[in-house]
């Protein structure tokens, strides 16, 4: 399709759309903010809303547990993550435990399947039946749930929590000297995560840069054009020769934008989905393919419908693959980036 988009909502910079995405900013936690200390309470509670976490970090070692500034190097990041971890760990371990024995008796007198049955308790932290019985199987737990002791808990709560609530390291201030040596050693003690080195202020810079039409810069790209030579002082002309050959000749981005493609798209799994027409691409105020929605995997076109409205969904006939202009049923799967028009009864 060689249409331009005209969104509503978000934009495109020459065929790339940027979609608009929820972000919750929450403040660093405390030691024991699990046990109620600062905000932690509050901090972890909020916590629960997020479908993916963003860790940012100080990979240059200049901000300590505290947030306080220290000298840069003097500060080892990995305790930033070890230290988030068991937070999150105990919290989940707490939210389990409340009522546990109680709930325990009940089960082992009323014989539920137990995987059912700590999931419906579970609810809150969004675990399914599917996911109880992966994390049952991994532990190896017995079937007796009475013989599950505190540490079985801790260990499911540390499942529960890599599960539900996965995980992208941002490593800030990666342009300091000293910093991609503390990056790689972060890339081999914690493997199981995308760790993505990231100079948000290099981001800010180009940005700025590009909102007075100095460059021309897309987020995410590797490089960025100067459009406005004259424009430029010294000052500027050295910060930005510094982003081209520091950060982005380094690293291929700033890493802010890669984040977020990271928790969206390898994370989540979310798949771009666009309600259009098959003859006509643009709403009634001539936007051009005006919405796009970020969806989750295995959606299907009743899914969709849905999302659209539920009146949408109440009344859907078939789907239709704009694209390819082939009718589709309600539980076709839909792929990234289809375009699909939904027909109804009204």
């Amino acid at each position: 399709m060689t249409v331009k988009c005209n969104p509503r909502f978000g934009y495109c910079i020459d065929s790339k759309r940027f979609v608009p995405v929820e972000l919750l900013d929450v403040a660093g936690l405390v030691p024991g903010a699990h046990e109620g200390k600062g905000m932690g309470n509050q901090f972890l509670d909020d916590l629960n809303q997020a479908d993916v976490l963003i860790h940012i970090i100080d990979v240059s070692g200049s901000t300590n547990e505290k947030g306080e500034s220290v000298p840069a190097l003097s500060y080892n990041p990995v305790n930033d993550i070890k230290f988030l971890e068991h937070e999150l760990d105990m919290w989940y371990l707490r939210l389990i435990e409340k009522g546990w024995d109680r709930f325990a008796r009940t089960v082992n007198q009323e014989k539920p399947e137990v995987n059912k049955a700590v999931a419906k308790q579970l609810s809150s932290l969004r675990v399914t039946e599917k996911l109880m019985e992966r994390v049952i199987q991994k532990l190896n737990l017995e079937q007796d749930i009475m013989k599950w002791d505190k540490n079985a808990l801790l260990n499911i709560a540390t499942e529960l929590r890599k599960a539900t609530k996965p995980m992208v390291i941002a490593c800030n201030k990666i342009d300091i000297e000293g910093a991609y040596e503390n990056f790689e050693s972060l890339k081999k003690e914690f493997s199981e995560y995308f760790i993505v080195p990231c100079s948000a202020e290099a981001e800010l810079a180009l940005r700025e840069a590009a909102r007075h039409e100095l460059i021309k810069y897309i987020p995410g790209d590797e490089d960025f054009e100067i459009i406005n030579q004259q424009k430029l002082n010294e000052k500027q002309k050295n910060a930005l020769v510094f982003i081209k050959e520091g950060v982005l000749g380094k690293f291929g981005s700033t890493g802010v934008q890669k984040v977020l493609d990271i928790a969206v798209f390898e994370l989540l799994k979310c798949i771009a989905i666009f309600p259009g027409g098959v003859n006509k691409l643009a709403d009634q105020h001539g936007n051009v393919i005006p919405d796009c929605f970020l969806m989750p995997p295995n959606t299907t076109a009743l899914d969709f419908a849905f999302k659209l409205h539920t009146d949408i969904g109440n009344n859907f006939i078939k789907a239709i693959d704009v694209k390819t202009k082939r009718p589709v049923g309600k539980e076709y799967l839909l792929k990234n980036r289809d375009v699909i028009e939904i027909v109804t009864s009204k």
